[in-house]
C-alpha cells in the first residue's frame, strides 16, 4: 500500500510509539510484507529467523522487536508488537469505512458499463468502459477494474488475503493481517461465475490483459497473471504467485504460494504445481513434471502387478 503522500518515520515512529535508530531523518511511501518489499516501503518482522532476510531486504524502514544493527541507509522503529503496530498504521490509512448504499458515492464507473441489480461496488473503486457486471457480483474497496471487462454472477473481487500472523504461545494462534492491497483487473478480462480474487495483504493482485477465468477459480493475494492467461473451472492459486504470459492451467490445478510459472507454461488438469515452471513446456501430475515424462511413468506403474507376478515365478 502506497501512502496518499510520503510521510517522514519520526512521524511514525510518533504514531506506533516506537524507539528509532538509523536513518531518523528518512521518510516513507508505502507500506509492504515482505514478499512484495520496494524501496521507501516499511515492513515489520517479529522472529529472529526473519530478521536478516527483513534487515536486508529493499525495505527503507524495519519495525522490529529487538535492538540489532541497523544496515546503512536503513531505520529501524523498535517496539514490542511489530505486527500490532503494523496493524495501527494500515487502519490510520486505510480505516474502515461502512456501507450505506450498493454502489458507493466514491465508486468511478465507465461510460457503457453495464451494472446488473444487487452488484454491490465499494469505497474508491473504480471500473472502466464498455464493462459488463452480472447480478450479485461484489467489487469491493479500492479495487480497479480496466475497460471491456465482463464479470460473470456471483463471483467477489478484493475479499480479504488469506493471511495471518502466527504465534502457537498464545491462545488464538492465527491472528488476521488486515488487508490494505488492491486488486487490478486489466483490460479485455473475462471472469467467470462464482470466482473469488483476494486483494492483496499490502500490493496488488493483478489479472493481466486479455486473460481468461473460467466458473469457481480462485487466486490467492499478491498474485500476478501475466497477459493472455487461460485458468479452467476450479483452478486454485495460493498467495504471492507469479504466472507469465499466456499460461494455461486446466480443470482443478492447484498451484502452491511464492512461485513462478513461465510464458506460455500449459498445465494439464489436475495436476498439482509445487515448483517453478520452465516457460514453454507441457506439465502434468502431482507434482507436476514435464508431462511426457509423466505419462511415461504411468504406463511403468500399471505395470507393476505384471512385473510382479514375472519376479515371483522366477522364484
Amino acid at each position: 500500500m502506497k501512502f496518499p503522500a510520503p510521510v517522514s518515520v519520526q512521524w511514525i515512529a510518533q504514531l506506533i510509539g516506537a524507539e528509532l535508530a538509523g536513518n531518523t531523518e528518512g521518510i516513507a511511501t508505502g507500506i509492504n510484507e515482505i514478499h512484495k518489499v520496494e524501496p521507501g516501503d516499511l515492513v515489520f518482522v517479529d522472529h529472529p529467523k526473519y530478521y536478516n532476510k527483513c534487515l536486508h531486504s529493499e525495505a527503507s524502514f524495519i519495525i522490529i522487536n529487538q535492538k540489532t544493527d541497523c544496515p546503512e541507509g536503513k531505520a529501524l522503529l523498535i517496539v514490542d508488537k511489530p505486527f500490532e503496530a503494523y496493524q495501527t498504521i494500515v487502519r490510520h490509512f486505510r480505516p474502515f469505512k461502512p456501507a450505506v448504499k450498493p454502489v458507493s458515492d466514491s465508486a468511478t464507473i465507465g461510460e457503457g458499463t453495464y451494472i446488473a441489480p444487487n452488484v454491490y461496488i465499494g469505497h474508491e473503486v473504480s471500473i472502466g468502459k464498455n464493462c459488463f457486471i452480472a447480478p450479485n457480483v461484489s467489487i469491493l474497496d479500492y479495487c480497479i477494474i480496466g475497460d471491456n471487462v465482463i464479470i460473470q454472477a456471483g463471483t467477489v473481487i478484493g475479499s480479504d488475503a488469506f493471511y495471518y500472523n502466527t504465534k502457537k504461545d498464545r491462545e488464538v494462534w492465527y491472528k488476521k493481517m488486515e488487508s490494505c492491497g488492491r486488486v487490478v483487473i486489466e483490460n479485455d478480462v473475462e471472469i467467470g461465475a462464482g470466482c473469488t480474487i483476494d486483494r492483496g495483504v499490502s500490493h496488488d493482485t493483478r489479472i493481466g490483459r486479455g486473460s481468461k477465468l473460467d466458473n469457481m477459480v480462485h487466486i490467492g493475494h499478491d498474485t500476478v497473471l501475466g497477459a493472455n492467461c487461460l485458468l479452467a473451472a476450479q483452478v486454485g492459486i495460493a498467495g504471492a504467485t507469479t504466472l507469465g504470459n499466456g499460461v494455461i492451467l486446466w480443470g482443478q490445478v492447484g498451484v502452491s504460494k511464492t512461485l513462478t510459472i513461465e510464458d506460455n507454461v500449459v498445465v494439464l488438469a489436475q495436476s498439482g504445481v509445487g515448483g517453478t515452471l520452465e516457460k514453454g513446456k507441457v506439465y502434468f501430475g502431482s507434482p507436476c513434471e514435464e508431462a511426457g515424462i509423466k505419462k511415461r511413468e504411468l504406463v511403468w506403474v500399471k505395470r507393476i502387478p505384471e512385473i510382479w507376478e514375472r519376479i515371483k515365478s522366477l522364484k
